[in-house]
Formats: structure tokens, sequence, C-alpha cells
């Protein structure tokens, strides 16, 4: 028989230097997760990511134990390493912060493809296209 699943939750988290302290411990604590289990798995299975966000679904099950499942970072984090820049743009219809290539918009679109709800490569691309726009970052080419 199956385990019965109790509760299941998203975090955001830096891969592979993951900490009990706030916001995840205490996230993790109220849906009967050992804190501390958890970080280990989680900074093991991400130590190659070093540091950069990544989003979690965390499956509880109702004898305290969990699985987690690790998706790619979040294409706004992607797409502001690719620009060299630490932020978006405020008003990005009238200030862009930074320019990427269609090369990169390509390698952003087919790391997040999996995870994107895009019937193909050209669809991944326009919708990285799009979150581009409403950072102020440039796409090129």
């Amino acid at each position: 028989m199956a385990k019965q699943i109790t509760s299941q939750f998203k975090l955001q988290a830096p891969g592979g230097q993951a900490t009990p302290a706030p916001p995840i411990g205490p996230a993790l604590g109220q849906n009967g997760v050992n804190p501390g289990q958890f970080i280990q798995q989680f900074n093991e299975r991400t130590r190659e990511l070093n540091g950069k966000k990544v989003t979690v679904v965390v499956t509880v099950y109702q004898d305290r134990s969990f699985e987690f499942e690790v998706k790619s970072p979040p294409a706004a984090v992607l797409i502001l390493e690719a620009a060299g820049v630490p932020k978006g743009s405020g008003e990005p219809n009238k200030n862009k912060v930074g320019k990427i290539t269609m090369a990169q918009v390509e390698a952003i679109a087919k790391e997040k493809l999996e995870d994107l709800n895009a019937g193909s490569l050209e669809a991944a691309c326009r919708t990285i296209m799009g979150g581009c726009r409403s950072m102020g970052v440039v796409v090129e080419g």
C-alpha cells in the first residue's frame, strides 16, 4: 500500500549551501520534516549548483518521511546571471539594465525546457524572451 501524503510544499534554496536558518528551517519544521536531515540530503544532491537558487518540491508522508524533487533554477535567476546584473529594472519599458544574446536565451530555454509548459524549444525561447522584456533585459540577435 502506498504511503499517505500529509503535505506538499515548495521552497527556494541556494543549491549546496542551504542552512536550517529562516526561511527554510521553519517551513520544514511546521510541515513535520526534520530540517537537519533535509538540509544534509539537499546540499549533497545540489552540490554542483554552488549557491544558485533552485526550487524544491517537498512531499511529506504520514510517517514523517519525505521526498523532494529539485527543479531547475528560476528563469529570472538565469537571465540575471547571463546578463551579469544584480537585479532587474523597476521600469523595464524605460530603463534597460543589461543585454543577452539569442544564444544565451537558447541555452536558458534548454536548461528550463522540462520545467516550462512549452511544446518546443522555439516556444521556450519566446517564454524566456518575455521574461527578459519584463526585467528590462534586451535580447540581441
